[in-house]
């Protein structure tokens, strides 16, 4: 295990991953290394034969292939890194190849239930602060595609001045610019100025430091979490008349994309706004756009019923 705390630390160190991304690194890494223990094997003993015959066993425990695909990766993350460090003189991960992750398309919303949603946002909160801050939230959402531990941990400096533009930081701490909608704007500046009104009481009454977040929260992360607002939009689809089991923070980043390609946008600039590696995995949203354009004349067109 000291292996993987040292992996750990150099991936928090080195790359900047994080949180979510360490966590999930270990729980692979500690059910890799439970199943070497199990066989009187360790990390720095483990040959290409035990990582393949543990690949097979999470295979036979019936996990999805982009779960094992991911498991490898981590995998491969450690053997590298010991490699890396002179911990061993060889990586017997180097050559195994994962399981090819199935291609599925993302699901995605249509204009009309976005603008639902969007309006729902204006309508269910109780108070007038829960309707700022519920509307602020989805309409940064679907103005920028933001990945949504991005946009719960969005600090308040990047919202002050009313920006056209707003500095987002990524996975693995790379930033990106990505523009805003008059929408949006709108709704980050009034929000904005309700929260500083809050913060600016609490802070006299209770004697509390402002927060650097734009979305503070009581809790320890001192943001509101990721769980939260999971719960907080699906009860906006409620409201809005949709299935609440079709919304969820990441199809609204997959709507975002969807009608940014359907409205002519280029496909580097909706990568550069997704803050994606590689362009492969912005294509996909074109393979969503051909599939409604070819179900649009299924459906539509005057022959389709002969």
């Amino acid at each position: 295990m000291k292996w993987v705390e040292l992996f750990l630390e150099a991936q928090a160190a080195e790359r900047g991953a994080a949180l979510n991304s360490l966590m999930a690194y270990r729980r692979d890494l500690e059910d890799y290394t439970a199943h070497l223990e199990a066989r009187g094997l360790s990390p720095a003993t483990a040959q290409r034969s035990d990582i393949e015959r543990y690949l097979v066993a999470c295979e036979a425990e019936g996990l999805a292939a982009s779960t094992r695909a991911r498991r490898l990766s981590a995998i491969r993350g450690l053997h590298r890194f010991a490699y890396d460090e002179a911990l061993r003189s060889d990586d017997p991960a180097i050559r195994i190849t994962g399981p090819a992750k199935p291609k599925t398309l993302p699901k995605t919303l249509s204009e009309a239930e976005v603008d639902a949603l969007l309006n729902a946002a204006e309508e269910l909160g109780v108070t007038e602060a829960e309707r700022l801050r519920d509307t602020c939230l989805m309409q940064l959402l679907y103005a920028t595609g933001m990945r949504v531990s991005e946009l719960v941990t969005l600090p308040v400096a990047a919202a002050r001045g009313d920006p056209r533009m707003l500095l987002v930081r990524g996975k693995g701490g790379k930033e990106r610019m990505v523009p805003l909608s008059p929408a949006a704007r709108a709704a980050t500046s009034a929000w904005l100025s309700h929260r500083d009104t809050a913060e600016d009481t609490a802070g006299r009454e209770k004697g509390t430091a402002p927060s650097a977040f734009l979305f503070p929260a009581r809790g320890k992360a001192g943001h509101v979490s990721r769980v939260w607002f999971h719960t907080r939009i699906k009860a906006l689809a409620a409201r809005a008349g949709i299935a609440p089991g079709r919304v969820s923070p990441h199809i609204l980043r997959h709507a975002f994309a969807t009608h940014l390609l359907s409205g002519g946008a280029d496909l580097r600039a909706i990568q550069a706004m997704l803050g994606h590696a590689d362009i492969a995995t912005t294509e996909i949203y074109t393979h969503v756009l051909e599939t409604r354009l070819r179900e649009l004349v299924l459906t539509k067109h005057p022959l389709a019923e002969r």
